[in-house]
Order: C-alpha cells, then sequence, then structure tokens
C-alpha cells in the first residue's frame, strides 16, 4: 500500500511506522488514523517482531489538525459516536497490538500524540519531549485514553495531569511512569533499535503470549470503560464550553466559559 501520511520501514524483523505529516507536526487526521491502522495490519502480516512509532521531524504528534477539529463542531451525536469510537479503535489497537511495541518520541507528544506514545509497550523520549493531555483547555474530555492512562500511572497522577492539562516534561514523564528511557536526539532511534533487538532475543511466542497475559487481566473492565469514554467523548461535543473551546482555540484567545 502506497501511504501518503506515515512511513512504513521494515527491516531484519523491525518495523518501523513513522508519522509523516511535518508541516502539521504529525497531527492526527483521519487519514492518518486510517493508514496507521493499514499500517499495522501490514506488520501483522509480515515477519516483523517488534514495531518502532515515531515521528517525522521536530515534533512526534501534535495531536488533532486544527481543520479536523474545527469540523467537530456541526457534527451530530451520531457522527460524534462514530468519530470517537474510531480513536478509541486505533488507541486500543495499538494498546492491544501483538508484537511489541516502542514508541520513539523525537519531540513534542500533546492530547492524542500523548495518547499514542502511551498506548505502546515501551517509550522512549529525548530529553526535550512535551507531554500533555491538553483536551480540559479547549472543553474536551481526555475520555478514551483516560482508562488505560489511570491503569499505567495510577489515580493520583491521572488526576494531575487529566484535570490540570499541564504539559510535563520527558524528565517529569519518566518520574511518573509515562517514559522507560530517556535518550539524547542523536541515540533516539538507535536505543529503538537496541530494545527491539533484546526483545527479538526472546521468543517471539512466549512475547507474544505474555503480553496477551497482561493485556488479558483488565480486558473486560477496560471494555466496559472505553465504551462509557466513547459515549462521554461525543456528548461532550455538543456543549457550549466545547464550541467556545475549540473557538477560541483557533482563534488564540481566552475561552469565556459559560459553565461551572
Amino acid at each position: 500500500m502506497e501511504y501518503k501520511t506515515i512511513q512504513l520501514a521494515l527491516d531484519a524483523g523491525v518495523a518501523t511506522i513513522t508519522l509523516d505529516r511535518q508541516e502539521k507536526r504529525n497531527a492526527i487526521s483521519r487519514a492518518l488514523v486510517e493508514e496507521l491502522l493499514a499500517a499495522l495490519d501490514e506488520v501483522e502480516k509480515s515477519s516483523a517482531q517488534v514495531v518502532i512509532l515515531t515521528g517525522a521531524g521536530k515534533a512526534f504528534c501534535a495531536g488533532m489538525d486544527l481543520e479536523e477539529l474545527k469540523a467537530l463542531l456541526g457534527r451530530t451525536h451520531d457522527e460524534n459516536v462514530q468519530d470517537s469510537s474510531r480513536m478509541a479503535h486505533i488507541f486500543r489497537r495499538i494498546y492491544d497490538f501483538p508484537l511489541p511495541t516502542i514508541a520513539a518520541v523525537n519531540g513534542a507528544a500533546i492530547a492524542g500524540g500523548t495518547g499514542f506514545a502511551t498506548m505502546c509497550d515501551f517509550t522512549l523520549a529525548v530529553p526535550e519531549a512535551k507531554f500533555g493531555y491538553t483536551e480540559v483547555h479547549i472543553g474536551f474530555v481526555p475520555a478514551i485514553v483516560s482508562s488505560m492512562l489511570v491503569w499505567q500511572v495510577g489515580h493520583k497522577i491521572a488526576r494531575d495531569l487529566l484535570l490540570t492539562g499541564r504539559l510535563i516534561d520527558a524528565a517529569e514523564a519518566h518520574a511518573f511512569g509515562l517514559v522507560n528511557e530517556i535518550a539524547e536526539p542523536p541515540r533516539l532511534m538507535a536505543r529503538a533499535r537496541e530494545l527491539a533487538s533484546q526483545l527479538m532475543e526472546n521468543s517471539p511466542s512466549s512475547v507474544r503470549a505474555t503480553k496477551r497475559l497482561i493485556n488479558g487481566f483488565i480486558a473486560g473492565q477496560l471494555d466496559q470503560q472505553i465504551a462509557q469514554a466513547v459515549e462521554d467523548n461525543a456528548r461532550i461535543r455538543t456543549t457550549a464550553d466545547f464550541r467556545e473551546g475549540v473557538t477560541s482555540f483557533l482563534e488564540k484567545r481566552k475561552p469565556r466559559w459559560s459553565t461551572k
């Protein structure tokens, strides 16, 4: 398949998927989601044993594309549920992918970009990387990723990150357990490949079975939580605060919230 928003390279058992919308800081678009899903399907059918996910240029992923964010304002509830389900599917696809996944975060990973990094089994980051679940700044809810985040870092840290929407650097993300290792920019991809090589020294069937076992511990609860998250995500998009949040963000001004 010919990809336009990502790059896929297969080499010596390692599949490297690079988000490639540099002019948009690799922002998430519908096309990018569809191509990322297609690439994961292609990788699963290949001889690859490990996946590395990274970004082209200076950013990992800046969150949702502004034009697509603006388009959310005119959608019906059913359309919002469908769109939310699509995002839930890509996050869950990465989280449950049968092969080990490594996020090589080469720059800013914001909102959905932080979500992509959160879903991977391992997260490596350069010192300059920034992370943040910034949805509350625009009247949105980080509903879909929140369930995975709580399982990973605990309630207190999740509340801090989700309720404040603040940006954190790689060092703080490492302290919270969101980042496994910090690597200088020239070493990031080399370190990701070293980790991939280490994983490939193990039994492929054992690695798959172990990942399936770990994910299975919370699969049932996660199913219920994500179903609720999709509804919450769709519902918030019809509120006055969401309309004001998105509009003020696009107009680069402070929002004037109507509710408490």
